[in-house]
């Protein structure tokens, strides 16, 4: 890394000099946070909880979007509102 960041996948710090990868309008991850399959959630940030998701079997992580949601704030009261917020926010391009 020429320059600090903060890693997309653990909130965590990537110093100068640092190995990180780098794609324009996404972010930065650690090398070894590129390796995880685990996606965070769009409303709190968490872990996803791919793991134990009812569509392991058939999702394909690496290129799946960043819109999933974990499943505490799934069911939220409104799990809807706070995604659209969320979605918003963090995709400002989108008319949700």
């Amino acid at each position: 890394m020429k320059f600090p960041g903060t890693c997309i996948v653990c909130n965590e710090k990537i110093e100068v000099n640092e190995i990180g990868l780098w794609a324009k309008g996404l972010g930065v991850k650690h090398e070894k946070c590129a390796e995880v399959n685990e996606l965070q959630c769009i409303v709190c940030g968490n872990s996803a909880g791919c793991q134990q998701c009812e569509f392991q079997d058939s999702c394909d992580i690496p290129n799946v979007s960043q819109f999933c949601i974990c499943k505490k704030c799934s069911e939220e009261k409104d799990a809807f509102g706070l995604y659209q917020k969320s979605t918003k926010k963090k995709f400002s391009l989108i008319n949700t």
